[in-house]
């Protein structure tokens, strides 16, 4: 049976390395999305470096019953021992000299040195590296944010995308999975700071964040009400309390910041974050911050023993925050 030619002109040989975990994992199924389309007749096999060995990799490449070509994907590369690497590396070689009739491969590595000789070996012997941002920097954020939603052929307002990077900047997946949702489940176009505000609201995994906000901003009743809605819908009390407190925490940074206690790096906060709390200072002080955090202690105390009533101690310290600590 004569082997199928490869269609297009992609590497049949790479290596998904480093960046952002979820972008890592996202890069690596869109590589194999692609690779099936143009290899329909492929087999789709998966390995996992830090449990299978040089025979299994030789195994997963080589012609089978079922297929000529074979799109394999390598998990945990960082973790191959060296006789894999060996066999990785042979391949590769092999994919260089005729790619047109070799195997997809797919490798991810997490980054950083663990197994980079093992990288630089198979990357010498012809595979192609494959570069993932970080996403630490709040740009890269909300390029992300805005890419998310061009994937679904949409677009969105920068402070819409900003409201989303403050809230879930640190969790990529779900930033994701938020961005594909509004998408699907409205019609904005551009997605409007009011529908992500919304749709917010009615999640009980980040409902803590507006509370937050809507308690700083003032908004007493908004922000009880926000509050007992997420309880009903399953959010635990103590997450409403520590979403709280991280929100002033980060006033307290923005404040050391402002007075040049400390610098813009040492708050170790987003830019966009630490900006937006530098804003809604106004009116606090010193005094009012520390009552407000030794209230949100006793609330937290109160949610953590059996005689307690966390959601009276909730809104205590949420009418407390909104009148900026002052008694």
């Amino acid at each position: 049976m004569a082997r199928s030619s490869q269609q297009g002109s992609e590497p049949p040989f790479r290596v998904v390395f480093g960046g952002d975990p979820y972008l890592n994992d996202r890069m690596a199924r869109d590589l194999l999305r692609k690779a099936e389309q143009a290899r329909p007749d492929a087999e789709s096999i998966e390995l996992d470096a830090s449990t299978c060995d040089a025979y299994a990799f030789d195994e997963a490449v080589s012609p089978s019953l079922l297929s000529d070509v074979a799109i394999v994907r390598v998990d945990n590369l960082q973790s191959a021992d060296d006789k894999l690497g060996d066999a990785m590396a042979a391949y590769a070689r092999q994919c260089a000299a005729d790619p047109a009739h070799s195997s997809i491969v797919i490798c991810r590595h997490e980054g950083g040195n663990k197994g980079k000789r093992i990288v630089d070996r198979i990357l010498g012997a012809g595979a192609v590296k494959v570069e993932v941002p970080d996403l630490k920097k709040a740009d890269a954020k909300l390029n992300f944010v805005y890419q998310c939603f061009e994937r679904d052929g949409r677009r969105v307002e920068p402070l819409a995308a900003q409201q989303l990077v403050s809230v879930l900047g640190d969790k990529t997946g779900e930033l994701a999975a938020m961005c594909h949702q509004l998408a699907f489940d409205f019609d904005d176009d551009p997605m409007t700071l009011e529908r992500v505000n919304q749709y917010l609201t009615a999640n009980p995994q980040v409902t803590g964040f507006m509370v937050a906000d809507r308690a700083v901003e003032g908004r007493t009743a908004d922000a009880i009400i926000a509050m007992r809605s997420a309880v009903e819908q399953g959010s635990e009390p103590i997450a409403l309390i520590g979403a709280l407190a991280s929100k002033l925490r980060t006033l307290a940074k923005a404040s050391a910041v402002r007075a040049g206690v400390i610098s813009n790096a040492e708050a170790k906060v987003n830019p966009w974050v630490l900006r937006n709390a530098t804003r809604q200072l106004g009116g606090w002080t010193s005094a009012g911050l520390a009552r407000c955090i030794r209230t949100l202690a006793w609330a937290d105390e109160q949610s953590k023993t059996n005689g307690g009533d966390p959601l009276y101690a909730l809104e205590t310290s949420i009418e407390l925050i909104s009148r900026k600590g002052q008694r």
